[in-house]
């Protein structure tokens, strides 16, 4: 609580004895005071030559300097809490005020609502192995990522978008841990497509019928893997890109790749991040999405009509960039990165 503010003829008189000589204690004692006061008395007499009050600025804030600090506790402990669980949290220690008055004191303190993104739970293990393929491969060269041919599955809804969350947080802080939403990665969907690209553009995409599972995989990569491979020019002695889905790794699978001598590049599970392919879905569903499907025939037609519009020019740059990935996974010591 605010403690009374003496009168004018109590700082003048703690003036006149200054002036007099006496120092701030004896000051104090003399006229029942606290030392501070007295202290705080003669700066702004010393500074502005007055002991009147001087104008203040505006209206003085609804919220004590002890419940601001209190809500940046709140949303820092817990950064998904409500504007609504803020506003009876500061009820309960008297200081009942609107949401947009919590609002306004959090955006000056730098934190604003924003949607959680959807990253995948990292376990230590994952962070460990991520951190190793990015440290094993950050010296690598352009020339090695050309050739590369990355691969992925990806499910297209027909309509709608996952549902969003916000959290309280500080700019550039978008992918800690806090600020994310932890996902796991499963099948289903409207339609399954898989896909894959290079430097020199992108491959086929295919839509899965039915459920995935290790034959048709490998069927999938018989008529579509060297064939994509050929038509953007990779040559003989390319990599081959996946995640590590049981279905991908299966020894049946594993035996394919060798026997039509395609080395595959070792990945770290839970890492959507080090596939470039990732920034290639989002883009096909935008455009997608634009065109407003109306069944799932459209849907699956709109997918390989943008997938084949897909400028060669955005597929370099994101393999050219790869290095950048390998370094933030580094930074980030194994975490969730901005990619």
């Amino acid at each position: 609580m605010k403690s009374k503010e003496h009168t004018k003829q109590v700082r003048d008189k703690v003036v006149e004895k200054f002036k007099a000589g006496l120092g701030y204690k004896k000051i104090s004692q003399a006229l029942n005071i606290s030392r501070s006061t007295v202290q705080s008395i003669i700066k702004k007499w010393k500074e502005y030559g007055t002991t009147a009050n001087l104008p203040r600025h505006g209206r003085p804030p609804k919220l004590t300097c002890r419940t601001r600090r209190a809500l940046i506790r709140d949303i820092a402990k817990t950064p998904t809490v409500t504007l609504e669980e803020l506003q009876r949290s500061t009820a309960q220690v008297g200081e009942s005020v609107h949401r947009t008055t919590i609002s306004r004191a959090l955006h000056k303190s730098g934190f604003y609502g924003r949607v959680a993104r959807r990253k995948p739970l990292l376990k230590e293990s994952h962070k460990k192995s991520r951190l190793q393929f990015a440290r094993s491969h950050v010296g690598d060269t352009a020339n090695v990522w050309k050739k590369v041919l990355w691969s992925d599955e990806t499910k297209v809804e027909l309509f709608g978008l996952n549902s969003k969350r916000y959290v309280w947080r500080k700019t550039n802080t978008a992918h800690h841990s806090q600020h994310t939403i932890p996902t796991v990665k499963h099948g289903g969907g409207c339609i399954m497509l898989w896909g894959c690209f290079s430097s020199a553009g992108t491959g086929k995409l295919v839509r899965v019928d039915g459920r995935m599972d290790g034959a048709k995989y490998r069927t999938i990569l018989e008529d579509n893997l060297l064939e994509s491979a050929k038509d953007l020019r990779m040559g003989r002695r390319f990599t081959f890109q996946q995640d590590n889905d049981p279905k991908h790794k299966a020894r049946a699978t594993m035996e394919w790749f060798k026997t039509k001598h395609i080395p595959v590049l070792e990945w770290p599970s839970q890492s959507p991040d080090l596939n470039p392919i990732e920034n290639l879905w989002q883009d096909l569903k935008i455009a997608v999405h634009k065109r407003s499907p109306s069944n799932l025939a459209k849907l699956e037609l709109f997918c390989k009509e943008e997938w084949a519009k897909i400028p060669v020019s955005r597929c370099a740059k994101l393999v050219e960039t790869y290095p950048k990935r390998l370094a933030a996974v580094i930074a980030a010591k194994g975490g969730s990165t901005k990619y």
